[in-house]
């Protein structure tokens, strides 16, 4: 069985190399959608796959991290780098440029990880990731898959590499939320949300 959680997070960001020249060339912004879609042959002690309650957690303020942010590419030009840390509160650098199919992978990356790390309490049996659409207009989006969130031909994405500006992990119920992601340090569902 799958079932799916959408987000939404509207954010700023430039393409670089991408065919169209209004996307390579100058700053725009998306308001993004996100469907987050996990798998179990398995339901729970409440006869569910996963709470959606729970995805109100964590998973949520990462992908709330996002929301009024500027994607920055660790690859774009330095100096425009800097520039938009030093005018933005909010911003997110990737290792990876911030297209939609790279937002689905490292959205995939982070939640995984998450999730690998999370102690389910309430009988949740082999919950996986099944993938992560990215809807980057009304009419386009990109799927990542396992296979894709991880591959050496579209590019390792590696976490390290990942950083929120402190405005960002400022607004998370604990600001050292992705610290303890990256260490892979165990988060354990409440009993009652």
């Amino acid at each position: 069985m799958i079932i799916r959680k959408s987000f939404k997070f509207e954010n700023a960001h430039i393409v670089r190399g991408c065919s169209t020249q209004r996307c390579r060339a100058s700053l725009h912004g998306h308001s993004y959608k996100v469907e987050v879609l996990f798998e179990s042959q398995y339901l729970d002690n409440g006869q569910m796959v996963y709470d959606f309650g729970l995805m109100k957690q964590g998973m949520k303020e990462l992908i709330d991290s996002f929301d009024h942010s500027i994607a920055l590419w660790d690859g774009d030009d330095e100096k425009y780098i800097n520039d938009m840390k030093a005018h933005s509160n909010r911003w997110v650098q990737l290792p990876v440029s911030p297209s939609a199919e790279q937002f689905s992978r490292v959205i995939f990356v982070m939640i995984d990880k998450l999730m690998w790390f999370t102690k389910m309490i309430n009988g949740e049996k082999m919950v996986r990731l099944s993938s992560i659409i990215v809807h980057e207009t009304e009419t386009g989006y990109a799927q990542c898959f396992r296979e894709d969130a991880y591959s050496d031909l579209m590019g390792l994405i590696n976490l390290e590499s990942i950083h929120f500006s402190d405005e960002v992990c400022e607004g998370w119920s604990d600001p050292q939320l992705w610290e303890k992601v990256k260490r892979g340090e165990t988060f354990t569902n409440p009993p009652n949300i």
